[in-house]
């Protein structure tokens, strides 16, 4: 693999694909937001999708296997996994569970690198991380195309992410955006509970 794939532009790539949106949104974690990345605008081109991949796979610890939550980073995970050679699989809700399904097994001590799009709060890369751990297999570390907080996210794990952004987020009742009236989209791939 190329040194000059950790170089990526991965911001300029997402720009250019009008991937950051603007409004008021709901994100997965429940937070409310401003802002919102929607990877899936970049992921939508091969060769962008690759490029970034082949970044991240640049930055990513030793691992045997690759893994990521369903949606959001099954094609930046897949992508990743052909830069390094390993194999993909990946996790996904059940009955709001993450699980392994779809006859996906990982051996006893796999090292496993688990592959996101956005980094929030963390919790379903948490999930990820149980699931894993649950199967006997080792997390050797966690990657992002973009991390939208400041500081450590604590995975205790190598973390990386190819985009730092310090977007702001908010508790629904904490929300000014709430407060201005204005409506709120929720734009990912996951079903809210209700009320949220």
């Amino acid at each position: 693999m190329d040194v000059a794939d950790k170089n990526v532009d991965a911001l300029a790539l997402l720009r250019g694909a009008d991937a950051l949106l603007e409004g008021h949104f709901l994100l997965s974690s429940g937070l409310h937001s401003g802002s919102y990345v929607q990877c899936a605008q970049l992921l939508q081109y091969p060769d962008r999708a690759e490029a970034v991949g082949r970044a991240l796979a640049a930055r990513a610890p030793v691992c045997d296997v690759v893994v990521s939550p369903a949606m959001g980073g099954l094609f930046l995970g897949h992508e990743v996994a052909r830069a390094l050679g390993k194999r993909h699989v990946f996790t996904e809700r059940e009955n709001g569970a993450m699980v392994l399904r779809r006859g996906f097994a990982l051996g006893p001590r796999a090292r496993c690198l688990v592959v996101e799009d956005v980094f929030t709060t963390g919790k379903s890369t948490r999930e990820v991380f149980d699931v894993l751990r649950a199967a006997g297999a080792v997390v050797a570390g966690a990657v992002s195309l973009v991390f939208r907080g400041a500081g450590d996210l604590g995975f205790g794990v190598p973390t990386e992410s190819l985009v730092r952004l310090a977007l702001d987020t908010w508790e629904p009742a904490a929300c000014p955006l709430c407060k201005q009236g204005l409506p709120l989209v929720k734009p990912g791939s996951r079903k809210q509970p209700t009320g949220a």
